[in-house]
């Protein structure tokens, strides 16, 4: 039986990974002593809600959704990280949430017990952590506001600029499916896909394959998702 040879997993420079962001070349060695690469497949679990939090995570390449399950049987969607997004910061050592990829995903792994070694080793470390924990904290903010307080126009849009930003261009990929925007956005995928055709026929948006969006304004994009666009559906 001829036995598959995997193929020889990248090096990476640690400076380029989000957890070693501003810290010097020793430390980021040290960092990336410990660290390890996994990949998943989309449609995989990374983990379930619940499980034991082992390993810190960080997306290296790919889109993953989070999400909750609630007691009802219905699905808050927490977010869709990709590429420099760290996933498993759960400060009572279970998961909150389950991590499923939505496309093939590459993830730097980083064991829990000797990261937290680490913080209190490496210098620059704890700083650095500190600020990813600011960011998601202020993601955690916007999400409250998008849920609670925006308009179904004014979630969408705030939305592809999400998208847009995190992927640094206006042709957006769109690997998850509009059940998962309407579950992220706390709306019916009915209201959804209205929206989204109001949004292409006043041209805001084009929509050239199906996972795919292009913005055509984004100056008119962002005065909706800031609720200063006189129309709100």
């Amino acid at each position: 039986m001829q036995v598959q040879t995997l193929p020889t997993p990248p090096k990476f420079d640690g400076s380029a990974l989000a957890v070693c962001r501003g810290l010097d070349r020793r430390a980021a060695g040290h960092v990336m002593a410990i660290s390890s690469l996994r990949r998943k497949a989309a449609g995989e679990t990374l983990f379930s809600e619940g499980d034991d939090a082992d390993c810190i995570y960080e997306v290296v390449s790919g889109t993953l959704r989070l999400y909750k399950m609630l007691a009802d049987g219905r699905r808050q969607m927490m977010g869709f990280p990709a590429a420099g997004h760290l996933l498993g910061l759960a400060p009572a050592g279970t998961h909150v949430y389950t991590a499923e990829a939505l496309t093939d995903v590459t993830l730097c792994c980083y064991p829990r017990a000797s990261f937290h070694r680490l913080v209190n080793d490496v210098p620059g470390l704890a700083r650095r952590m500190w600020a990813v924990t600011s960011d998601e904290l202020r993601f955690a903010q916007d999400q409250l506001l998008l849920l609670g307080r925006k308009s179904a126009s004014e979630k969408l849009a705030s939305f592809l600029l999400m998208l847009a930003d995190q992927q640094d261009t206006d042709h957006l990929s769109l690997p998850m499916t509009r059940t998962d925007i309407a579950d992220y956005l706390g709306l019916t995928i009915e209201t959804v896909s209205r929206t989204v055709t109001k949004l292409k026929r006043e041209k805001l948006i084009a929509l050239p394959q199906v996972n795919a969006m292009d913005i055509l304004d984004r100056d008119a994009l962002e005065a909706m998702a800031a609720g200063e666009s006189a129309e709100h559906f």
